[in-house]
């Protein structure tokens, strides 16, 4: 049985960001994750997902200048020192929450070796430190219809990188979403990458809906995660078509 977290920087965008945790629990999750918990404070953030019962199991790290197009500096040259004060920072947030992994965005850029080799350099800065205060580091590849000129945008590009890191707690996000845009194959390619994953995200393909709204076959999908072995969480990060509850008859199923 896949164990599904609720995204809560997509989902019930008709509440405040604090207010989702709670409306999660109501809807039958017993885990969530967010993008950027950022524009709030770290207490106030981990009071929230323990009033409502809630683990959280992912967020992402500080992701640069956001309203000016950034998203993520890691793959940057010059910006190391401010990856190393997001790294910090990040784990200000993520360890009152509880929360046991954070995915690192790479950032747009060109894929040359200048890049590769800040992004491989930053991220095992990143490992290393994670590694002392027991998280786990993820990298996720973005299909260039969601972000242009992203640096990351295939699974084996991704696995390239974390094979240059060489550290253990270095995984791979799989966004089922992205991956299906840019290279399909799903099913095989989740099984032969399985012991390199360590979370899954969903959204149906072409809108970002919720399955079911799409081409993905989540019921076969869902179930494939569970034939392989897989036990991590299936982040649902996606924009709901219309009321988000509504939208979760899909889950039922899934859900306690």
């Amino acid at each position: 049985m896949p164990k599904l977290a609720a995204n809560l920087s997509m989902l019930f965008p008709q509440l405040e960001f604090l207010e989702r945790f709670a409306a999660a629990r109501a809807a039958g999750f017993r885990y969530v994750e967010y993008q950027f918990p950022y524009a709030w404070s770290a207490d106030e953030v981990a009071q929230r997902a323990r009033a409502a019962r809630v683990e959280v199991v992912l967020h992402n790290l500080p992701a640069g200048d956001m309203a000016r197009g950034e998203r993520g500096i890691a793959s940057l040259p010059g910006r190391e020192a401010e990856f190393r004060d997001a790294v910090e920072r990040g784990i200000a947030y993520a360890k009152p929450a509880g929360c046991p992994r954070m995915n690192c965005l790479a950032g747009i850029a060109p894929t040359d070796t200048i890049h590769f080799e800040t992004l491989v350099s930053n991220l095992r800065h990143a490992a290393r430190r994670f590694a002392e205060v027991g998280l786990e580091l993820l990298i996720e590849p973005i299909s260039t219809r969601a972000v242009p000129g992203f640096f990351l945008t295939r699974s084996a590009q991704a696995i390239d990188v974390l094979n240059a890191v060489g550290e253990s707690n270095a995984r791979l996000q799989y966004d089922a979403f992205h991956m299906q845009i840019m290279e399909g194959d799903l099913a095989f390619t989740l099984e032969r990458l399985r012991a390199r994953i360590g979370h899954v995200q969903i959204a149906d393909v072409p809108g970002r809906h919720e399955p079911g709204s799409g081409e993905i076959n989540y019921a076969f999908l869902l179930a494939h995660l569970d034939a392989i072995g897989y036990s991590g969480w299936v982040g649902c990060e996606y924009n709901p078509a219309g009321d988000t509850l509504e939208g979760l008859k899909w889950a039922r199923p899934y859900l306690s």
